[in-house]
């Protein structure tokens, strides 16, 4: 919520392509520089800390601004990782700080006047008149939990910083011929011919006898294994458990309902078809010609725009990226065609192919909505106070049980679990959904040590004991042997069919044409449209699609099929160039590359100040901070 409220009308593009050009550094890394450090302290870069609250909070409000975009559907602790949340989130806070330390350096400052008026001017603060309220002002403020003082300390940091990046990023264009270069690789297209045999029917693989079995089995032990079972006890701290005992009042739901009543409404929607031209004289050439067609796409089609390529779907106002053909479309009638608007990025004609009525949504429509928005809010810092009390009854010796009952937390100690979660006969062990989640924290575990606080995807966290470990035994051939008949068939299989499709491989690439040979294994001879690098058409997966860019026009190969149980025969029929660029394809690859350029010069500008002042991490203080328990994963930085 806070960099919301910094979001103001004073060069709101430039915050927000700061703030996404920081993120970028996750990607450069961070050098390897690791030292002891205070254990509060997790980085520190000239005469600047970061501490561990201040990483878990940063951390804690990437996943939050991830769960908005992606709709309410919150990240696991794994897929957080895996997209490099946690690497994301460290790398800004020491790309800002590094900044601030060059700030320092270069004696950069901003008066206490200009950052009122920065803070006057932005429209977060301002009431239903549109002016200035610092009723609203300090009422955002109570209710994110943030002192002016701070909040203001933390504005003009931001301000300052914008000075420095602004003027270091000033110029940045990239060269014509990379954007064309990129044109053409990303518009180049092929047509590609394929077809899937029946492998059920050309490949037969005999039954191994009892040799062939013993020796799979003899070479693959670790497949035939009873998993290792571990006795656990386990509190939970979920965020739906501390949601149901958080109290919103109905006034609350009231005064959140008319603070942003706008934004519960559903906004118009149009279907807006945008015709693009170099210049206004084409514009109004093909407008006196459109204007009268009986039939608009016939029309735009013999002038040669593709439907697919002029219609951009159904959008409200904020959807489109050009305010001034946004304003034209949304003032058409239905069927209505614009003349040329002068847009940013080039002269355009807008046209209006269906409308979807906006709804203005009644309290009683949006009240469960905002209660659960309230409580979700108010979730997060009553489990960060449950979970300060959970560690500071387990340092002070009691049981996870007594815990769990004093805090009324639910509690689980049920059977042995594997690694899934599951029992020795499979069934479910934990009711929770992230049964492997808690399971995979008693396999990092040990029996008779408390492991640290794990993560769950809801926000909330998750304490283990291990209390008993039964380890994994090997299974007797006579036990698994149907198991490993079974396994010994499949790999045959999966031997025998690599085989036929190269064979069938070598064939096309010596001249045999793809309808023959379809024909006589009795398949399907199937035929893309003209398809760019990124297309996945129906029957082809996006490997094989990239797999058939690698060739010449008229090479083969073969790539999985669906389920991987089957190989896809395909061939190259056509190597089509990319067309000239529109002025609108032209402006985005510019903009696009532009972003690139501007995140790769910031990432090497952060990089040099971290060896001019000097970085140091404490790894130890962001496994604390991130959960980390035993057998935890250490993120790489190198």
């Amino acid at each position: 919520m806070l960099d919301a409220m910094r979001r103001g009308a004073v060069n709101w593009v430039a915050k927000s392509l700061l703030l996404l050009l920081i993120v970028a550094f996750a990607f450069w890394g961070i050098p390897n520089v690791f030292r002891t450090a205070h254990r509060d302290t997790l980085a520190r870069i000239g005469g600047t800390t970061i501490s561990a609250d201040e990483f878990r909070q940063a951390y804690q409000e990437e996943m939050a601004s991830i769960t908005r975009r992606l709709g309410g559907r919150r990240l696991t602790p794994e897929q957080a990782k895996m997209l490099g949340v946690e690497q994301r989130t460290l790398s800004r806070l020491i790309g800002m700080a590094a900044i601030d330390a060059h700030a320092r350096d270069l004696h950069l400052a901003l008066s206490t006047q200009t950052v009122a008026d920065l803070v006057r001017s932005d429209p977060a603060f301002h009431d239903a008149s549109g002016k200035f309220s610092s009723d609203v002002f300090r009422s955002l403020l109570r209710q994110n939990g943030i002192s002016e003082d701070r909040y203001l300390s933390s504005r003009r940091r931001d301000e300052v910083r914008e000075q420095l990046t602004d003027t270091l990023l000033a110029g940045l264009a990239p060269p014509e011929l990379l954007v064309e270069l990129l044109h053409r690789y990303r518009e180049q297209t092929r047509t590609i011919e394929f077809f899937t045999p029946d492998y059920d029917k050309l490949v037969k693989t005999p039954e191994p006898d009892e040799a062939r079995l013993k020796e799979y089995y003899d070479q693959n032990k670790t497949q035939f294994m009873t998993p290792e079972l571990r006795k656990i006890s386990a509190l939970l701290l979920t965020r739906d458990a501390v949601k149901a005992r958080v109290p919103v009042s109905e006034d609350e739901i009231k005064a959140a309902y008319e603070q942003d009543k706008e934004k519960y409404n559903i906004p118009e929607k149009r279907r807006v078809q945008q015709l693009s031209f170099p210049d206004k004289a084409s514009a109004e050439k093909a407008y006196a010609e459109l204007q009268s067609a009986p039939n608009f796409v016939e029309a735009a089609n013999k002038l040669g725009f593709k439907e697919s390529d002029f219609d951009l779907g159904l959008l409200t106002r904020g959807d489109m990226i050009d305010p001034k053909i946004a304003d034209a479309a949304f003032a058409l009638k239905k069927d209505e065609l614009s003349k040329p608007v002068d847009g940013q990025f080039a002269i355009a004609l807008v046209r209006v192919s269906e409308i979807v009525p906006g709804k203005q949504r009644s309290y009683d429509e949006v009240k469960k909505e905002i209660t659960d928005r309230l409580a979700d809010e108010r979730a997060g810092q009553e489990i960060s106070a449950l979970r300060e009390k959970v560690e500071n009854d387990r340092s002070a010796g009691k049981p996870l049980k007594e815990i769990a009952q004093g805090l009324q937390l639910p509690f689980f100690d049920g059977p042995e679990i594997d690694r899934s979660g599951k029992t020795a006969d499979g069934k479910p062990a934990i009711d929770h959904p992230e049964a492997a989640k808690i399971a995979e924290a008693a396999f990092a575990g040990t029996v008779g040590i408390e492991g640290e606080a794990t993560e769950l995807g809801d926000g909330g966290y998750a304490w283990v004991d291990v209390l008993a470990i039964a380890p994994q035994k090997q299974k007797p051939f006579d036990e698994v042997k149907a198991e490993v008949k079974t396994a010994v068939m499949e790999a045959d299989r999966r031997k025998e069919i690599t085989s036929l499709a190269s064979k069938l491989v070598d064939r096309l690439n010596k001249g045999e044409t793809a309808e023959a040979l379809a024909a006589e294994l009795g398949a399907k001879l199937e035929k893309t449209p003209a398809v760019t690098r990124n297309t996945s058409p129906p029957g082809l997966s996006q490997n094989a699609v990239q797999q058939a860019f690698a060739l010449p026009k008229g090479g083969a190969t073969s790539t999985p099929a669906a389920g991987g149980k089957s190989r896809t025969i395909l061939r190259v029929v056509d190597v089509m160039p990319a067309p000239p660029p529109t002025p609108e394809q032209i402006a985005r690859l510019k903009d696009e590359l532009a972003r690139q350029m501007q995140s790769d010069v910031l990432g090497e500008y952060v990089s040099a100040l971290e060896t001019r002042f000097g970085l140091s991490v404490n790894d130890e203080a962001l496994k604390q901070a991130l959960g980390g328990g035993a057998g935890r994963e250490q993120p790489d930085y190198e």
